[in-house]
């Protein structure tokens, strides 16, 4: 696991990193439903082209094509609840949210529509109304994993565990799941709950599915930060970004109250950054508020009597 998230303040106890991962370079794993196979229709070949398209990230070839349908003057609701998943896919959430509310009076999309409803509120902080909205969703789909999966996250954020792992083994039990996103957004459950070794091996578990999965790698990483293996957590492989590497370590350690670890982690990344680094700057300042905080504390000692 805003990975489930996870967007806010940030204290020292290790529960509140859900609430901080606003200031990792992380995102919450959302996943998408797998299209239908060998679509019966004309409109059905379409939304799967749609749909590939977005799961490959080819989000203007996605916009093109629904663009065309709206030209052909296609008027079919599947393809609605795809503009909304091509606008969440791009970060536009406002925007997608009422693009599924436009469509979930349709009886035959109103589960997926209320899904995407449930998942725009959780991106934009809505907590309370994405609970409401990814609740009615899996009580009309049962199999509807992405809502199940955004319900643990939403779980997770109350600390109502039981309900998130409850949760979580429904998205896992969905024909279609992304299992390597469901055991990834577990794990940061187990993380939250200072359950480093059930977390890591979750982690482990997503990247052996999908070893593309950067969020599970980044939270294995912040596992082994937790545990103090800082060198371990900071090595870097093809195509990662050490910057943005360094500075989720180094917020880590600021977190575990290694304000000298996160000093220096925090500059290395700022320095790999080449440029103006806002997000490890920002923690580097929070790492050393937090520091001179900690020297200030009264000390309590056992005095003679």
């Amino acid at each position: 696991m805003k990975t489930a998230t996870l967007i806010l303040a940030v204290c020292l106890a290790v529960p509140a990193l859900g609430r901080a991962n606003g200031l990792f370079d992380h995102l919450p794993a959302l996943g998408r439903p797998k299209p239908a196979a060998a679509p019966a229709t004309q409109t059905g070949a379409l939304a799967a082209r749609i749909s590939q398209a977005i799961d490959e990230r080819r989000y203007v070839d996605a916009g093109t094509l629904l663009d065309q349908a709206v030209v052909a003057d296609v008027k079919a609701p599947e393809l609605t609840v795809l503009r909304g998943e091509l606008l969440l896919a791009r970060g536009r959430f406002a925007e997608a949210l009422d693009v599924f509310r436009s469509v979930a009076t349709e009886p035959a999309q109103k589960a997926r529509a209320l899904e995407g409803e449930g998942l725009a509120f959780s991106l934009l902080g809505r907590s309370a109304d994405a609970l409401a909205s990814l609740t009615a969703a899996t009580a009309l789909d049962k199999t509807a994993w992405r809502a199940w999966n955004g319900l643990g996250r939403e779980y997770d954020l109350r600390g109502d565990w039981a309900r998130a792992k409850s949760a979580y083994a429904s998205a896992m039990a969905a024909p279609g799941a992304n299992l390597a996103i469901v055991l990834n957004n577990r794990g940061y459950s187990q993380l939250l709950q200072h359950k480093n070794d059930l977390a890591s091996a979750d982690f482990v578990a997503a990247l052996d599915r999908d070893p593309t999965l950067n969020a599970a790698r980044t939270n294995l990483r912040i596992t082994l930060a937790m545990e103090g293996a800082y060198e371990r957590a900071s090595v870097v492989g093809v195509g990662d970004d050490r910057a943005a590497v360094l500075n989720n370590v180094g917020l880590t350690a600021a977190m575990r109250g290694d304000y000298l670890e996160a000093d220096r982690l925090l500059n290395q990344a700022m320095a790999a950054k080449g440029q103006f680094y806002g997000r490890a700057s920002e923690n580097l300042q929070l790492s050393r508020d937090l520091a001179s905080r900690a020297d200030a504390a009264p000390r309590v000692t056992n005095a003679a009597r």
